[in-house]
């Protein structure tokens, strides 16, 4: 049975306001960005004068009405997804939509056209995303949902390949090396075929940080450009179109959301990465070196305007510990989700 939002959220913005500080951190932003504005904190009020305020806004799912629009990762995708559906199971009757189109699609449709309630997104908030966000009117607020370890992929064909290292990563998405054979001698000649999510993916963007600009003296542009360029190279916002590209070729090679990896482990194999295999011991313990967080936005004003905006968020913040594994991801950190919680309460109590 699903845990009732009305007294979980009493107990974890008490915690909130023990650990963390009231208004979302603000999240560091790429080397060739301007930091993000940092949200302001307020001054923890005292356990006896947070419920006439909070209560107001704990509805259940069956007390609200009304649109709940969400667009943007492909990873956090099936999180908001399962959230959604419980959240109608629940005696929700209004109309969700959660539409996958890539974190930086999100935050376009988001902060500059205005169309949605909710962002998913994979990598945070860009300086320039957020300043687009404020020139129609919109604060955003982060919501730090879960852990994703990023997944390397080869098909279950593949017989030579179980580990890579993110410098061989860097020369197989840029071209350095064409065949499988050029990386180690040991390995077969066959061609790599390279699969990447397109662009708009915060995926996209957080493989060009971490793999590609390091090999390119830390500058994203050229890395980007040197993937972008790639002769053959597959690109798609679907990482259900990436799972069947990698898992038809015996020398394919990819890469997308660890979730996308275990709804199709049948057919592909997960490399380890600098001999670190993705399981959730290494992400916990920083080992693993392609782990990022998972956010949605959205800002006070859409929820004290839409109240089943700010009853949908409560719900998914409460329902994460029973469905962010089972979906195909790893918990964020317990201090992390007291600051989700922190925010949420800053927004409604304004």
């Amino acid at each position: 049975m699903l845990i009732k939002v009305r007294n979980l959220v009493f107990v974890l913005v008490a915690l909130t306001l023990v650990l963390a500080a009231c208004g979302a951190p603000a999240t560091e932003a790429p080397a060739n960005e301007a930091p993000a504005a940092e949200v302001p904190t307020t001054e923890a009020p005292m356990a006896e004068e947070i419920l006439p305020i909070v209560l107001p806004y704990t509805m259940m799912p069956d007390e609200v009405t009304g649109d709940i629009i969400t667009a943007g990762s492909s990873t956090v995708f099936p999180v908001s997804e399962r959230m959604a559906e419980l959240f109608q199971q629940e005696g929700y009757t209004g109309n969700i939509t959660v539409d996958s189109i890539g974190s930086g699609a999100g935050y376009e449709r988001f902060c500059v056209a205005g169309e949605t309630d909710i962002a998913n997104a994979s990598r945070g908030i860009k300086s320039s995303e957020v300043e687009a966000c404020r020139a129609i009117g919109r604060e955003p607020l982060e919501f730090r949902v879960g852990t994703d370890a990023l997944a390397i992929v080869v098909s279950s064909q593949n017989d030579f390949l179980t580990a890579i290292t993110v410098e061989e990563l860097a020369k197989v998405f840029s071209g350095e090396v064409t065949n499988w054979n050029q990386l180690n001698p040991a390995y077969p000649d066959g061609k790599i075929s390279v699969y990447s999510p397109g662009s708009d993916s915060g995926t996209f963007d957080y493989f060009v940080e971490v793999v590609m600009a390091p090999a390119f003296e830390k500058d994203t542009e050229k890395g980007e450009a040197a993937l972008l360029g790639l002769e053959g190279v597959q690109l798609s916002e679907d990482d259900n179109v990436l799972v069947q590209g990698v898992a038809g070729d015996k020398f394919a090679i990819g890469y997308f959301g660890y979730a996308y990896y275990i709804e199709n482990a049948d057919k592909l194999k997960a490399l380890n990465v600098n001999d670190v295999e993705p399981v959730q011991a290494n992400v916990d313990n920083g080992t693993y070196p392609l782990a990022r967080p998972l956010f949605i936005y959205s800002t006070a004003k859409i929820m004290q305007e839409k109240p089943q905006v700010a009853a949908f968020i409560a719900f998914y913040l409460s329902q994460l510990d029973d469905n962010i594994i089972d979906v195909g991801y790893f918990p964020a950190p317990a201090k992390a989700i007291y600051q989700s919680w922190g925010a949420w309460y800053a927004a409604v109590s304004q």
